[in-house]
């Protein structure tokens, strides 16, 4: 099955696939406004060319996210930017790509007030106010968060959490827009932690998005990595 689009619209295909229990392999031609799954797999932008990729190509496996019961490819964020993904006006999108998003984002920043969780992890639990959380397997999130590619592996059984602490002060603040405009994200307001399954207590009144797309908050989140759990030709 050959999938042209979005990453959301490879993650709708995808999960149609895992949900059927048909074991058959996705070939994804990118065709969205940043394209974030395809850029950690190293898909070409060109139409042409990424088709060519898929007859030349071969299969290989990659994890894949579960949200509670429903499947992602790459990514179930929180907070600030996570509206944006779903919230940006898609003639924007069309016209600015990932610009859109650092836009929609920023806006969000002055209006999101922090959440209070509880984070279980595979060795560790963390506590604290955070403004924004991606459990991801990818090397971008919505073209803006950017992580080396030699730090994470997209079949090693394991997600990266990002999480990005609520800003105290008109400095703090300052800084985390900075971070943003720029895709550097350094400092001691930003952590990143390893796990294969990430389990939270939250309020039913923070949303989600999953891999761009909405998902209705829940007090009780469980987010775990099946590993290897999608075939999908590349040509690498």
């Amino acid at each position: 099955m050959v999938c042209i689009g979005g990453d959301g619209t490879f993650s709708e295909v995808m999960s149609g696939i895992l949900q059927s229990g048909v074991k058959k392999p996705i070939a994804y031609i990118p065709a969205g406004s940043t394209n974030d799954f395809a850029s950690s797999l190293g898909l070409s932008k060109d139409y042409i060319k990424a088709a060519q990729d898929i007859v030349d190509g071969e299969v290989r496996t990659v994890d894949v996210g579960l949200f509670n019961d429903r499947y992602f490819s790459y990514v179930a964020s929180f907070g600030a930017f996570s509206k944006a993904s779903y919230s940006a006006p898609q003639k924007v999108k069309k016209h600015i790509g990932h610009l859109a998003y650092v836009l929609e984002g920023i806006k969000e920043i002055k209006n999101f007030h922090g959440e209070e969780l509880i984070i279980k992890l595979d060795d560790e639990e963390i506590r604290g106010e955070y403004l924004l959380g991606a459990v991801s397997n990818s090397t971008s999130v919505a073209g803006i968060i950017k992580l080396d590619p030699d730090m994470l592996s997209l079949n090693d059984g394991i997600f990266e959490l990002l999480l990005v602490k609520q800003p105290t002060n008109f400095i703090e603040f300052m800084s985390l827009v900075k971070c943003f405009a720029s895709g550097k994200f350094k400092g001691k307001m930003f952590s990143i932690k390893k796990s294969s399954k990430v389990e939270m207590q939250c309020s039913k009144d923070m949303n989600w998005s999953l891999d761009g797309e909405y998902q209705e908050g829940v007090e009780k989140v469980l987010i775990q990595n099946i590993h290897q759990g999608l075939d999908i030709i590349l040509n690498r």
